[in-house]
């Protein structure tokens, strides 16, 4: 249904309501016979003639008495109905504007029709004067969780995004479960009102199989902006399990969001299952990384295992250097001073002092004993 269709509705519901009843006045039986066929017109599709009908009525009874001005209203109301019907919501606006500006009527009335022209002025484009209209109903009304979404969005569009965010918030405390388009407003009124964590809530909350490849890699991004790295490995490995993110790329950054969020242990698994079945290549790239995810994992005897293999595999100082470095911090002294000693016979000049401080040590230890 189209947001005009939709406040069509509520306009005819208003007249439902709006029927001559209380401290209205009473209505003579033909006023009564005329809207009541008018308003049967009007549901069986005849809108323009109901306008044109229900527009001189009113103009006809303009200044009249109390009964007169009821009646007026009335067909003010009903004219914008079909105005609306027909997609013409400036129209339907300005009928509105008349009828709740007429004297006498009742604020509750008055009040429900200041809401629905609000509604016929954002539906016709004219943004700012259906904010000032719906500020000044709220002013009164606490409104429906759909009365807040329509002032978000509308402030949104005039790019008034901490305002839109604080509607954004009040919406959302009455809407357990906010649809598609509800969750998009509010990823992107936060996001642009600086209030990220929340925007990232709304985004992940999206997310599901049916989502693209973009989407999960944006919310991912958007987790790490914020300062989340284990919310960010958190979505990929949800998105990677989906099967939305695939391929060698996808792994490998999972395994180094794995990493920063702080959970390695994770990361070497995967990372060590995707070599075993040729998912991602066994490159010394590829090895450092499962090596570097065992070690933040302080799994010793893996990482000291892979970490050999890097070292043997790049033959580089600096890689047995590391070894050497971690082996030492874990007490496993007679594999330190190996890969000590092969470091400084590639040029490492840091374990060659290490390997002459340690000789001198034990020289000294010996002339004591």
């Amino acid at each position: 249904m189209s947001p005009l269709r939709f406040t069509w509705w509520l306009l005819l519901g208003s007249l439902i309501l709006s029927a001559p009843v209380g401290a209205a006045p009473a209505l003579p039986g033909d006023v009564i016979a005329d809207l009541n066929a008018l308003q049967q017109q009007l549901q069986e599709g005849d809108r323009e003639a109901v306008s044109q009908r229900a527009r001189r009525q009113a103009e006809r009874l303009a200044g009249g008495n109390s009964a007169d001005r009821w009646a007026r209203v009335l067909y003010l109301q009903l004219a914008a109905g079909a105005e609306a019907r027909q997609e013409r919501a400036d129209v339907a606006a300005d009928l509105l504007y008349q009828a709740r500006e007429t004297q006498g009527i009742e604020p509750q009335q008055r009040d429900r029709w200041l809401r629905e022209e609000a509604g016929l002025r954002l539906a016709s484009g004219q943004t700012e004067q259906g904010v000032v209209l719906l500020e000044e109903w709220f002013a009164s009304n606490a409104g429906q969780a759909r009365d807040r979404w329509r002032m978000a969005r509308a402030l949104a569009r005039l790019e008034r995004w901490q305002e839109s965010a604080d509607w954004v918030t009040r919406a959302l405390e009455e809407t357990p479960a906010p649809d598609v388009d509800q969750q998009s407003l509010a990823a992107t009124v936060y996001q642009r009102s600086g209030r990220a964590g929340e925007a990232l809530a709304q985004l992940e909350a999206q997310l599901d199989e049916t989502s693209s490849e973009q989407d999960w890699r944006r919310v991912a991004a958007l987790a790490q902006r914020v300062g989340e790295p284990g919310q960010a490995a958190a979505i990929w490995e949800a998105g990677w399990r989906l099967g939305v993110l695939t391929g060698e790329e996808a792994l490998i950054t999972l395994v180094r969001l794995h990493l920063a969020g702080g959970t390695p242990a994770r990361g070497a698994e995967r990372i060590e299952r995707a070599i075993e079945e040729g998912i991602v290549t066994e490159s010394d790239e590829h090895v450092r990384l499962l090596a570097q995810a065992w070690q933040a994992a302080r799994d010793r005897q893996r990482a000291l295992g892979v970490w050999r293999r890097v070292a043997e595999r790049s033959d580089a100082a600096q890689d047995w250097l590391q070894l050497g470095h971690l082996a030492l911090d874990w007490g496993e002294t007679e594999l330190a001073e190996q890969a000590l000693r092969r470091a400084s016979e590639r040029g490492s000049e840091e374990a060659q002092r290490w390997l002459t401080e340690s000789g001198a040590s034990r020289g000294a230890l010996q002339g004591e004993s």
